[in-house]
């Protein structure tokens, strides 16, 4: 029997290596987290369709958790090894974030989608560059322009449609997880010369809320 509000088949050989997975989560209900250079990593997910049937609250519960132990504030199904079009996302956000770091509410994206949109006020679709960190791939950061506002298309984990635009670091989140989807990682749109240990970040440059200063210091331009 697939999901409710979704169409196709469950696929027994699937659900059963998600059923394994989610019985050697560890004592606080967490999953491993695959790091760079593991092909599902680069992989396109497929398209959710209904293959774990009920299995998908409690794989959406176990990667919200993971999500938050890590810490993290979005996670992919192939970050842990499952290549379907699944992700979840959450962030309290912070004021005074010149990152516009809004609240962003716990949700789950199934199949995916964004497209840049035009700001609020009339103007044409821009891009913002900010340091962005994954938790595939430890211990570094690097800048990467990302679309400033976007439309959001896909489901829930109910198959209901979603249609949302979201703007600032909320838009960064969604562009960064979807991105998972597709096979790719963060650092394919990074500036190179940007690369950064996590620990010089914030021993140097305070996190770098402000990513001007540390591009003077390292020879780079802010796109």
């Amino acid at each position: 029997m697939s999901t409710p509000g979704f169409a196709g088949p469950v696929d027994a050989g699937l659900r059963a290596e998600v059923a394994d997975r989610l019985a050697a989560a560890g004592a606080n209900g967490t999953l491993p987290i695959v790091q760079s250079g593991d092909p599902v990593l680069r992989t396109p997910a497929a398209t959710y369709t209904g293959q774990l049937g009920d299995l998908l609250i409690p794989l959406v519960a176990a990667m919200r958790r993971t999500m938050h132990a890590a810490p993290g504030v979005g996670l992919a199904a192939p970050q842990i090894g499952v290549g379907l079009a699944l992700a979840v996302a959450e962030d309290a956000g912070a004021a005074q974030d010149p990152r516009e770091r809004a609240p962003l509410a716990f949700r789950v994206l199934v199949n995916p989608r964004y497209e840049p949109l035009g700001e609020e006020d009339g103007g044409p679709a821009r891009h913002a560059s900010f340091f962005e960190g994954c938790l595939s791939i430890e211990g570094w950061h690097a800048l990467v322009p990302r679309h400033h506002r976007v439309l959001l298309t896909g489901q829930d984990e109910t198959g209901a449609a979603v249609e949302e635009a979201l703007t600032g670091w909320p838009a960064r989140i969604i562009q960064h997880e979807t991105d998972h989807l597709r096979g790719e990682l963060y650092l394919d749109r990074a500036v190179p010369r940007s690369f950064s240990s996590n620990a010089n970040l914030v021993r140097l440059w305070g996190g770098a809320l402000d990513p001007v200063p540390v591009s003077e210091a390292l020879g780079f331009e802010v796109p």
